[in-house]
């Protein structure tokens, strides 16, 4: 076949983002139809883009498709599950599909891991404003069970049951947990439960009123206004026959405020509040003595225990205040109380194990309190914390006498060929002085030895990084690149070792060889598989690629190919030249 004066391979990611861009322009001009198109055909180009399965979602969103969004937006987490926007997208689609919950939870993963994000904050705010309304909407007219569905599924609902002396025992029973879970996935179903007692005590804990059941109603009437109840029963007085009876009354839209504790809990809340006046006035001691009182008063609240951790944290007093938070954790386990209290008690906890120096204790505590509850804050300090750790292991293990043994342990294993032996010792000369630029040199030779051309490469680079004006560092890492075939790069690796080194011989050869091998290409002496080698290995190149997504230079090897006079004229500008010289070198143009 023969060849045009030059041929051109068109850039994937050229392709996809030329449809992005017209998705965008479509989106923006409301032609949201016309996004979805655009979307797909970049998707169909690059199908691991987390960005347009994004964008996609929202054009189906603005179409109302919050199916198809979903399902998007879900793509969109699985891809990078790190970026806020993916979550933020599912939010948005769960929210569409009146799934308020579902959206809630999403936009609280997006603020786990961006607290400020303005997205998921707003997004937030309207899926628990919506739920709150969906809930009320069982009045008349709406649908009770999806109400009562939505109540009971509620991740604060354990919190409550286990917190409220009536229902606390029933999160040990087997059968009643199977019961309940069956409901929260078949709210239908709860009619089929309401003969169960246990079931009428959850609804009264969830709607935060006194519910009682049809059968004990009849039984004894005066049971349905207890006066011990803080809030007024939904349940009337049945009336005579003659008359019928008044239309119920519907769900308040926002829950009704907790009552004031009464008795020894309102007592332990006024210490609280004098201690935590206390700490904030740094009077530790005295803030101390406060937490106690509350303790003693009230032994169902951990935040007292939490909070005299708090204070031994303060006053330095790391070993108390470990002590403290493995009691608030012994404590909220046995009370059952909300997991994110646990948590942050844990991280408390890993925050003075850190101080006691005791940094693998403190990761393994702060991986606990995650599983309880993952915050970016407990995040960051677990990374730190592994940070740390892992630079001092990395310092207490430096020894340049020792690094200085293995490096010459690992010559000698070269010269005998074992080539995998001299890695081992390479390595183990850099774990002790990883300074040294010679033995990233060595080991770069035995990995292209071994044909770990990777591996070579980067001990290689860093070689460089060490020692710039070290010329054996630019023959190994030329030699890597020229037996992968990459002689655009090993022609550039070549030239810049010789500008520290002229006369180095090893280099001209190098240098020379690499020539010869691109004139092969340029002029078609080399088969049709080498070459599609060549360019799918140089396709992968960011600088080749950015060469290619430019339009003033697609222009110019169109025009080189089809109109001499303009190829004269783009010949005279030396910033054109050099990079058809770059396209040349690595094979993706060709001349006759």
């Amino acid at each position: 076949r023969r060849r045009s004066p030059l041929e051109t391979i068109d850039s994937p990611d050229a392709m996809a983002d030329e449809h992005k861009a017209l998705g965008n322009a479509a989106f923006s001009a409301g032609n949201y139809a016309d996004a979805v198109k655009h979307f797909t055909d970049a998707i169909g180009v690059d199908a691991a883009n987390h960005v347009f399965y994004s964008n996609r979602s929202a054009a189906y969103a603005a179409l109302n498709d919050f199916d198809a969004a979903l399902n998007d937006a879900e793509k969109t987490v699985a891809i990078k599950p790190d970026w806020v926007k993916g979550h933020s997208r599912k939010g948005a689609a769960l929210y569409g599909l009146k799934r308020y919950d579902d959206a809630c939870d999403a936009y609280q993963k997006g603020l786990d891991l961006e607290p400020d994000n303005d997205a998921c904050k707003s997004g937030l705010a309207d899926a628990e404003t919506a739920a709150v309304r969906a809930m009320g909407a069982a009045g008349p007219g709406g649908d009770p069970m999806a109400s009562i569905g939505s109540m009971l599924s509620s991740p604060e609902l354990y919190g409550k049951l286990a917190t409220n002396p009536a229902t606390r025992g029933f999160l040990s029973q087997p059968d009643f947990i199977a019961m309940l879970t069956d409901v929260q996935k078949n709210p239908d179903k709860f009619g089929s439960y309401m003969s169960d007692p246990r079931m009428m005590q959850v609804l009264s804990v969830a709607l935060g009123i006194n519910v009682i059941s049809g059968e004990d109603a009849m039984k004894n009437p005066e049971n349905m206004f207890n006066k011990g109840e803080p809030t007024v029963p939904n349940v009337t007085k049945t009336t005579p026959p003659s008359q019928p009876a008044p239309e119920p009354e519907p769900m308040a839209v926002e829950p009704e405020p907790e009552p004031e504790p009464a008795g020894p809990k309102a007592e332990a809340k006024k210490e609280k509040e004098l201690g935590n006046a206390a700490y904030k006035a740094k009077n530790f001691d005295v803030a101390l003595e406060h937490y106690d009182k509350a303790i003693a008063l009230d032994g169902e609240d951990i935040s007292f225990i939490t909070n005299k951790a708090a204070v031994y944290f303060e006053k330095g007093a790391f070993e108390e205040c470990v002590e403290a938070c493995d009691a608030a954790v012994e404590k909220g386990r046995e009370l059952r109380v909300d997991y994110k209290l646990v948590g942050k008690a844990m991280t408390r906890k890993g925050n003075a194990l850190v101080k006691l120096d005791r940094l693998e204790d403190a990761i393994e505590v702060y991986g606990k309190s995650l599983m309880e509850h993952r915050n970016a804050d407990t995040l960051k300090r677990l990374n730190d914390t592994e940070r740390e750790l892992k630079e001092r292991t990395k310092k207490a293990y430096l020894d340049p006498a020792k690094a200085d043994e293995a490096r010459e342990k690992g010559n000698e294993l070269f010269k005998e060929q074992k080539y995998p032996e001299a890695v081992e010792q390479y390595t183990e000369s850099i774990a002790r002085n990883p300074d040294d630029h010679r033995v990233y040199s060595n080991r770069a030779a035995c990995y292209t030895k071994l044909t770990a051309f990777n591996e070579a490469l980067k001990d290689a680079e860093k070689c460089i990084e060490l020692k710039p004006d070290w010329a054996k560092g630019y023959t190994r890492k030329g030699h890597v690149e020229f037996f992968t075939k990459q002689y655009d790069k090993a022609l550039e690796t070549y030239q810049e070792g010789l500008k520290h080194d002229p006369n180095n011989e090893e280099l001209k050869d190098g240098l020379y060889r690499t020539h010869v091998e691109i004139r092969k290409a340029s002029t078609g002496q080399v088969d049709e598989k080498e070459l599609a080698e060549r360019q799918q290995r140089a396709m992968a190149d960011p600088e080749i690629q950015g060469i290619l997504s430019d339009p003033v230079m697609r222009q110019v090897l169109n025009d080189m190919s089809t109109d001499p006079k303009a190829a004269q004229e783009h010949q005279k500008n030396p910033m054109v030249m050099a990079k058809i010289q770059k396209l040349i070198n690595a094979g993706i143009v060709q001349t006759r």
